[in-house]
């Protein structure tokens, strides 16, 4: 009954939130002529509604590509056929169940719920070698001369299923399927658009690739250096197919793909944002961090969409109530960051007490965020920088998910949990 409780009041919070933030303004409001999300939602419903499902995806004189023209995989298409919004929260939540499968041995039914959440927004791409190298090493461990190879048929029959459901009436026609691939993965957008804090946007400042490289240059050095960040994480993963270690490959492999990928959004840091908390327990303090920093990147987005009371309402009592309910900064030590390695730099620094560190980086922390918050809203850039705050805050951010990202691969290599701790994991 306690736990029930505990779960019905989370979930009327969540919804009182909502709601509170839905009395706010949107994005798009009254911005002619594209508008923003919101029309972009109205206009799929009356694609979807008013087209056969031939000409969703093909720009024709009923259907204008450049009015917010549908990019989204076929699941998203058919939600907005049936009930017009399409939440950010579904992909994200299919792959939590996804996630949640998973970690009680349901590999079938996880199989099936990370497929509908790629399906539905290609974002999801972030988590999916994570999903395939534990899948991958937890079969060959059982022993692909054995149980591990009729568990690797039965998943691999399961995405193709999935898939080819989800598929099915762009399937009859190559080119049909072609047009939604391309729709999909916009490869001629660029490198970057907009401040997002990722490392292309962040060096950009220092040195402009996009004059140096072509288009083609700039998508390959974009996939060699995400290949390369996601690597390691994923290796680890599939020698050591734990339930720890793929939830630290999942939020190692998004912090990978939104830090190095090709045409990523602000909004993208929510899928790094989805493992960062289900290591809310093992990693407090961390995960905290991590989130709040990943709210703090997106604040151009509030300041443009006039959100900034939600912002700051929402961000505090996050901050407040997590600490609080975690006691966050009293697990801060080399056990509770689960860094074993920094045990070996205690000979060289004997006098550095790392609980202390960690708690003082994260006051500076978030005076920065909150200095550069008050700055973006009280005070005018120069003339001749009108992009400044943005572009701080982008730079900020990125320093934020960098150093995020290197702890998460180190406590993925370090020493695992305790048994205990273990356990209680999976």
């Amino acid at each position: 009954m306690q736990t029930w409780s505990l779960v019905s009041l989370c979930v009327l919070l969540g919804l009182a939130v909502r709601w509170g933030v839905s009395l706010n303004s949107y994005s798009g409001a009254g911005k002619t002529p594209m508008f923003g999300d919101y029309e972009a939602q109205r206009h799929w419903q009356e694609v979807t509604y008013n087209l056969p499902v031939q000409e969703w995806y093909f720009n024709t004189t009923k259907n204008d590509l450049n009015y917010w023209g549908l990019d989204y995989p076929p699941l998203t298409a058919y939600h907005s056929l049936i009930c017009a919004f399409v939440y950010n929260g579904v992909s994200l939540g299919f792959a939590l169940w996804g996630v949640l499968a998973l970690g009680l041995g349901w590999d079938a039914l996880g199989s099936v719920a990370f497929c509908l959440a790629l399906n539905y927004k290609q974002m999801e791409l972030y988590h999916a070698l994570p999903f395939f190298c534990y899948l991958l090493g937890k079969s060959v461990k059982l022993g692909l001369m054995g149980r591990g190879l009729f568990l690797l048929v039965r998943l691999a029959l399961t995405v193709l299923v999935t898939f080819a459901l989800c598929w099915l009436p762009f399937l009859s026609d190559p080119g049909q399927a072609m047009e939604v691939v391309r729709r999909i993965f916009p490869v001629a957008r660029g490198l970057f658009e907009d401040k997002v804090a990722n490392t292309w946007c962040s060096l950009n400042v220092l040195i402009k690739i996009r004059s140096i490289l072509s288009s083609d240059s700039q998508m390959y050095l974009s996939f060699a250096c995400t290949l390369l960040a996601v690597l390691p994480s994923c290796v680890r993963l599939l020698t050591k197919p734990t339930f720890w270690q793929f939830k630290l490959a999942l939020a190692n492999s998004s912090l990978a793909f939104f830090l190095f990928s090709y045409q990523v959004h602000e909004k993208s840091i929510l899928l790094a944002a989805l493992p960062a908390c289900l290591l809310l327990n093992d990693l407090p303090l961390m995960a905290i961090w991590f989130l709040h920093a990943s709210t703090f990147s997106m604040l151009p987005l509030f300041l443009k969409d006039g959100l900034l009371v939600p912002f700051v309402v929402t961000s505090l009592g996050f901050l407040y109530f997590s600490i609080y309910l975690l006691s966050a900064l009293e697990r801060c030590s080399e056990e509770e960051l689960r860094l074993g390695a920094y045990h070996k730099l205690l000979f060289c620094l004997p006098k550095l007490d790392l609980a202390w560190i960690v708690r003082w980086k994260f006051y500076v922390s978030v005076s920065v965020m909150a200095g550069l918050s008050i700055a973006a809203v009280a005070l005018a850039p120069p003339p001749h920088l009108p992009d400044l705050f943005p572009v701080l805050v982008s730079i900020a951010s990125f320093s934020h998910f960098l150093g995020t990202f290197i702890y998460f691969n180190i406590v993925q290599f370090s020493e695992p949990p305790s048994r205990k701790s273990q356990k209680k994991n999976n």
